[in-house]
This record gives structure tokens, sequence and C-alpha cells, in this order.
């Protein structure tokens, strides 16, 4: 399948981003078929170039956080870049953006001017903490959305600190939502008589805040405040890790209670889904620490095959806790593609997450990795926005572009 049979083919994205939450945004419509003109100030590039492991001077990460974009450079802080931006509004369905709130303002890119220049176009606008409210002017990260939203406090050993993911959680729950929210505002301007766009304004907290749900209605109506309980759980039992006889780790879970059945049936103890302590889910979160123990003492007596064998075969729901060489290796991701090899000109063949779903008749694709500053300069200024050659050599000079 040829890229203009993809399903979001013709959509054209302004880019203005930087760092993970909002760059990922549009990454994941890019993966569909969407242009995305990635924008990097002329000197300083995006801060994401600088995340994470290096090699030979390459970021890595930044292979796959902007990958299938075009690179370009523009000063935002000029006036004649302003000017070239208003030129590619134009042009565009949606602008990205994630400067703390007053900046695009400042730059005479507030949205007022905006529509009025493309009365379609649509804005995602990225932050900490919103447009809005006594925190906007704050500046925010994914760190400090993971703690405000209340992920810290139930995440982490029971006699432990609250912990904080080993991820980019806040910046990945967000982006998720912000791609969301530009496909449902482009399905209302669809709809709409008058093909208006509109301004989302979306945080890096509220996001991860909605995954805190169960907790939250807990607390709401009950006045429970969740605690940590490690790999366990505060809603169903059991659930938690254990470790084999031969030092790999497992996870299990009975969220229903035909699938405790089946872990009583794999360990021999089919008896126990009578015993009053473990006959209800609400029975054995009482008795749980008990539970834990009778389960992970027979995995514990067991190699790692057996138990992923008993436990498949009884219909129990079990899985390997991967370190990440391993995740590479597992057939069952290789027979899906889970990941994907690209060939890049800086690095050779690099094996990297592939394109999430999986659609039937017009499926994504990788087509390129995160490229280099300005790479596509020439393409986007001289053919697009018909810039001559004299003027598209004085911005160059003049450290616009």
């Amino acid at each position: 399948m040829g890229s203009g049979d993809m399903p979001l083919k013709g959509l054209k994205i302004l880019d203005a981003s930087t760092m993970i939450a909002a760059p990922w945004a549009s990454t994941y419509l890019a993966d569909f078929g969407a242009e995305v003109i990635k924008i990097e100030h002329p000197e300083y590039g995006d801060h994401a170039r600088n995340y994470g492991q290096q090699k030979e001077g390459t970021p890595l990460f930044w292979k796959t956080l902007n990958r299938n974009k075009k690179c370009i450079t523009l000063n935002l802080s000029k006036p004649e870049g302003q000017e070239i931006f208003k030129k590619l509004v134009a042009e565009v369905d949606v602008v990205v953006e994630n400067y703390k709130p007053g900046t695009f303002e400042k730059w005479n890119l507030d949205w007022e001017t905006l529509s009025e220049i493309n009365k379609s176009l649509i804005m995602l606008r990225t932050t900490g903490f919103g447009q809005s409210g006594p925190y906007s002017s704050r500046p925010g990260f994914g760190t400090v959305a993971e703690g405000m939203s209340g992920f810290t406090s139930i995440n982490g050993e029971e006699d432990g600190p609250p912990t904080l993911p080993g991820l980019a959680l806040a910046d990945g729950v967000s982006s998720v939502f912000g791609a969301l929210s530009i496909m449902i505002a482009l399905n209302e301007r669809m709809n709409n008589p008058e093909k208006q766009g509109q301004v989302i304004d979306i945080s890096l907290y509220e996001p991860l805040l909605r995954f805190m749900e169960p907790h939250l209605m807990a607390f709401d109506q009950l006045g429970i405040i969740a605690d940590r309980v490690g790999n366990a759980s505060v809603s169903t039992a059991p659930r938690n890790s254990y470790q084999t006889k031969d030092g790999r780790w497992v996870a299990l879970s009975g969220a229903s209670q035909s699938i405790t059945k089946n872990i009583f049936k794999a360990i021999g103890k089919e008896s126990l889904i009578d015993d009053e302590k473990f006959s209800t889910n609400e029975s054995r979160m009482k008795n749980v620490k008990e539970l834990d123990e009778l389960i992970g003492e027979w995995i514990k007596e067991r190699d790692f095959d057996e138990v992923i064998r008993e436990f498949n075969e009884s219909g129990a729901v079990v899985g390997p806790m991967y370190d990440v060489g391993q995740l590479y290796d597992d057939p069952h991701f290789n027979y899906r593609e889970t990941f994907v090899s690209v060939e890049d000109e800086d690095l050779g063949e690099m094996r990297v997450p592939n394109v999430v779903a999986k659609f039937s008749r017009t499926p994504g694709k990788v087509k390129n990795l995160g490229g280099k500053m300005g790479e596509h300069n020439k393409e986007i200024y001289r053919e697009l926005l018909s810039i001559s050659e004299e003027e598209f050599q004085e911005l160059k000079e003049n450290n616009v572009i």
C-alpha cells in the first residue's frame, strides 16, 4: 500500500511544539499519513534532541518520537519568523504548540490572529496546567503531573515512598488524549456547516488523572484514600508479581471469578473457591496476604516455563515480566510485528515500536525516522510557500530559518 492510501492522507499539521507530549500527539497522526511539518529553533533545535541516550552523538528517542515528519527550522521570536509562520498556518489544518501560556500571544500568534488567517484551523495547546487557572503560568513537566495527579501516591511498595514511573507516563497519556482530541475536533469541523476550527486546551495532569477514576470514586463516595500496595491491587485479588524457582518473574491477575477458579485449579487447590476466605473477591481482598502466600509458594517451587504452561493450560491469566531486552525475543510480538525495522541514514537499521493500532484496510506505516534540523527547509519554504532563492538565503543569514 502506498502512502497515498493512508487514512489521514491530506491532513496537514504544523507542529511547533518541543519535548515529548505534544510532539508525540502529532506523531501518532503522522503514522497514519498526516503530513506533519515539525518546527525547531534554528540555533537550539528541539530540547528532545538532548533527551535520553545517544549513539555516537545521535539522539535515539528522537528518531521514533518525531518519525514520519518533515523537519524545518524557524525562529518564532523574530517578526520575520512570525510572518512565515502565519503563511504556513494558511496551508494547514492543525497547529500544535506547547509553550508556556502567553508565549504565542507575545509572538503575535494568538488564536484570534491565527483563526482570522485560517477559520478552519484547529489548535492543540499542551501545557503543564492548562491555559487558565491559578497554576497556568507555572512551568510543568510530566514528573510534576505524575505527582499532582495522585498517581505517585498509589504507586510503590506499601512501606515505601510515593514512586515516580520509570518512563514519561504523563506525557505519554497526554499525547494520546491530544491526538484523540484533534480527531474529535476534525470530525466536528467536517460536520460544521461553516467549517469552523477551534482551540483544544489540554494539560499534562488531567489526562493521567482520568486513569485514577477507581480511586477517585472510592474517595468521593466512601471516603477511602487509596494506599500503596506494591504490585497488588486495591480492587481485586489475586493480583501480584511472583518469582519462579529459576529467578524469573510472572504477573498474575484473577480479575474475574472464573479466572480465579482457574488459578486455583492450576495450583491444585480447586477447593479454595468454596473456602469462605477465598470464595468471593471481597473475601479474598480481606485475606490477600494468605492468598498470595499460597500462590507464591506454588510458583517459587517451579521453573518459569512450567509455571507459564500450567497456568495457561488451566485458563488462568498470567504473563512474564519482561525486561526491555526480552521484549524483542517474544514470538507473539514478532508474529504481530510489534516492532518494525526501519533504515536510518545516521544509525542504519533501527527496530522501533510499530504503528498502533492495526487497521484491516488502511494501516499506518513508519516511513522514516526523525530527521535532521532543517532537513526539509528547502521543500517547505521554496516549494510550499514559493519563497525565492534570494529570500531563502537571506532568511538563513539572518537566523530566521
